[in-house]
């Protein structure tokens, strides 16, 4: 059965339409081949990364940091944003959990819902569609690499390198929705044109630009297909919040070990359903597991989400299923009303709120509601499980009675604090 839902969709571009099909000759400076040749943008190489996940960074500013936030502002100042993120009111909900509530009506657009298919997490790219090939180069901030060479230790920051049209450049581009200060997408291998779906290459470049930001309030996320992603063009989401998520802070029972140090926990006490990877002897192990898990989902048309927190060390992945039960009817018209897209912020706890009314009556209550019509069954979620440790090779029986509760709390709590870093443009570009 077809299973459709119709929802006003994000808009992250400032070229991005309402129209399917964009005829060429767009006159202006695009990705595709009408604009690319002489295409220049910062090249952000970052160092060998391939160590203990679990090493620390000291950094206090890092220079990714102050690159990324520093070409943010610049584009902010231009006034590239469909909205001042800054002035969105921010607070954290009573109660237990901390849940955190954002009132942003400038995400609340009055324009006709599109129709988006949510029964097949696998789509084909198509490029008559809105793809980041069609965003403006002054939404580009810089490419992104990580170095392939084991004696690497060093960043290397280059401030004008062409775009390499046979090379596919990975590249990092404001998205002019924004969540939270700092809101950027990480577009890997850009001009290769790839659909929504997780592979090895691409985890592992989201990865290793969080170890690199070297800050646990620098956080990335996934959509898939079917999760509430608008765009069927891989991209990743990453903004920095300078307090715990929710999901961050609750409890886990440890499942299993990989041979190669991956531990894999489920989240306990949390309205959200789902699996919790930190560990590893490298980060690449890290990132492999999770990616066959991921394609594992994927292969049985199973949407999902994915936080990537704390600098690149813990990796939630969350199985959902709230677009289904919307095209099937099953969504309460009071939660619909709220028009909450729940996809990887909501579900880390931080709700995105677009009508005063609901950031007014924002309640502890109202978001365990909302995010227990996201979460799996009990039932679904052992048999999802199964299928994901199945193809990673392991057991999914859960450790005997007597195992410990981890607390995910590796971050400092503390109240809100807007990052904001509004001269550092030129301190990048000067280190």
């Amino acid at each position: 059965m077809l299973l459709k839902i119709k929802r006003v969709p994000t808009v992250v571009s400032n070229y991005q339409k309402d129209e399917t099909v964009e005829e060429g000759g767009c006159g202006r400076n695009c990705l595709s081949k009408c604009c690319i040749n002489g295409a220049r943008l910062p090249l952000y190489t970052c160092k060998n990364l391939d160590k203990f996940v679990g090493e620390k960074l000291e950094s206090p500013v890092t220079f990714l940091e102050s690159l990324v936030l520093g070409e943010w502002e610049d584009r902010f100042q231009r006034g590239l944003f469909r909205y001042d993120v800054t002035a969105c009111e921010t607070k954290v909900i009573p109660g237990k959990y901390g849940f955190i509530a954002q009132l942003n009506e400038g995400r609340h657009l009055k324009k006709r819902p599109t129709e988006f298919r949510v029964d097949k997490v696998l789509q084909p790219f198509d490029g008559n569609k809105f793809n980041f090939t069609k965003v403006g180069q002054e939404e580009l901030l810089f490419q992104f690499e990580a170095s392939n060479n084991d004696d690497d230790s060093e960043l290397q920051f280059l401030p004008s390198i062409p775009l390499d049209a046979d090379n596919s450049p990975s590249v990092v581009a404001i998205n002019v929705s924004p969540i939270e200060y700092g809101h950027v997408l990480l577009i890997p291998r850009v001009l290769d044109c790839l659909p929504q779906r997780i592979d090895h290459k691409s985890l592992l470049l989201a990865l290793q630009m969080a170890a690199e930001a070297a800050n646990p309030y620098f956080r990335l996320g996934y959509n898939s297909l079917g999760a509430f992603a608008t765009i069927n063009h891989l991209h990743f989401q990453a903004y920095y919040f300078a307090m715990q998520f929710p999901i961050e802070k609750a409890s886990s029972l440890k499942i299993n070990t990989t041979n190669n140090g991956v531990k894999i926990s489920k989240l306990l006490n949390y309205p959200v359903r789902g699996l919790l990877f930190e560990g590893g002897n490298s980060i690449n192990d890290l990132s492999d597991t999770v990616s066959d898990a991921s394609v594992c989902l994927q292969n049985n048309n199973i949407p999902f989400n994915i936080l990537i927190s704390d600098s690149g060390k813990q990796i939630f992945l969350l199985p959902q299923c709230y677009a289904e039960k919307q095209a099937l009817g099953e969504v309460s018209s009071k939660l619909l009303d709220t028009q909450v897209n729940p996809a990887v912020w909501e579900m880390s706890g931080h709700m995105v709120l677009k009508r005063k009314e609901d950031y007014e009556g924002a309640s502890e209550e109202k978001a365990w509601r909302l995010l227990a019509e996201v979460s799996l069954s009990e039932e679904r979620f052992k048999e999802v499980n199964t299928m994901i440790f199945e193809a990673i090779g392991l057991s999914s029986h859960e450790e005997e009675e007597g195992e410990e509760l981890e607390e995910q709390s590796s971050m400092n709590g503390g109240s809100f604090i807007r990052v904001h870093c509004p001269s550092v443009k030129e301190e990048a570009v000067s280190n």
